[in-house]
């Protein structure tokens, strides 16, 4: 119930956006099917409180350059109209959340939360990129509605399929395995969005030529870090050939991506890009 929900909201979010209706209307419409559909829904899952407490966990949120924030049930991200996509998307990967589940695949739709209109999915139709999950959807696969929200058009960028498919996918994998190896991690991703970027799409969805990832582990009380700028193409080398400093990052993106950090640890660690500490096997 809570999908056909979002589907029929998104529906509505995207002609509000093509066709310029007014907000009077447009009001009207999101009442009748909020109503309606609060009067309808008997889901027996009672995991709402629990789901916004986890995310309300996640106290490592990087700054926005966008001042458009959206906070879903297990991640967060900051919105890009300009780009027509997330600038980061951060959340916590716990040991707990990683898991294999046979969840049928839904479609992409509208995030309804974006106050702008996310991308509509047919921007990438034809275009020869895929929709590049940035929060996976392999990520999600311990709950069904968050797995479902993965698949908002706000959490995608274009990417050619044998880079989605193959570097990244070993790198979305590897954060699988420290998720599980040092009990959970806190994961920022996201694609370099630079001016004067390739389009596709009606929408000019830009289409970045690097995407990065940063994690920040607390194992044992110890805090430590590593981040990834992996080019978009494929590529057979080992991940910790692409890991760079944050810092470096911060200046590509003018990102603040740890402000809450104290910053003597969020200085130490922003500086390193030593990989050891880190198991590549």
């Amino acid at each position: 119930m809570n999908r056909i929900k979002q589907v029929l909201t998104a529906i509505a979010l995207q002609k509000l956006k093509k066709n310029f209706w007014s907000v009077f209307s447009f009001g009207i419409i999101m009442a009748f099917l909020l109503g309606s559909f609060s009067a309808f829904d008997f889901s027996s899952d009672n995991s709402g409180n629990e789901i916004q407490k986890q995310n309300r966990a996640f106290n490592f949120l990087p700054t926005s350059t966008t001042n458009q924030i959206i906070q879903h049930a297990y991640y967060t991200l900051s919105y890009s109209e300009k780009h027509e996509q997330a600038e980061w998307v951060a959340y916590e990967l716990k040991k707990s959340y990683v898991r294999s589940n046979n969840f049928k695949r839904p479609y992409f739709i509208e995030d309804p939360k974006v106050k702008t209109g996310s991308a509509d999915w047919r921007n990438y139709k034809k275009s020869g990129y895929d929709k590049g999950h940035l929060c996976p959807a392999g990520d999600m696969e311990f709950d069904l509605n968050a797995y479902n929200d993965t698949f908002f058009t706000s959490n995608i960028s274009p990417q050619l399929h044998n880079f989605n498919g193959g570097v990244w996918n070993r790198l979305e994998q590897k954060v699988r395995y420290w998720a599980t190896k040092y009990d959970g991690i806190y994961v920022i991703t996201g694609g370099i969005l630079q001016p004067s970027l390739k389009t596709i799409g009606k929408e000019k969805v830009s289409i970045p030529n690097y995407f990065y990832k940063i994690l920040l582990d607390n194992y044992n009380g110890q805090y430590r870090m590593i981040a990834f700028l992996v080019p978009s193409k494929n590529s057979d080398k080992p991940l910790y050939d692409f890991v760079v400093t944050v810092d470096s990052l911060e200046k590509m993106t003018g990102i603040d991506f740890f402000p809450k950090l104290e910053d003597k640890i969020e200085n130490s660690l922003e500086k390193n890009s030593d990989y050891k500490a880190w198991s590549f096997n």
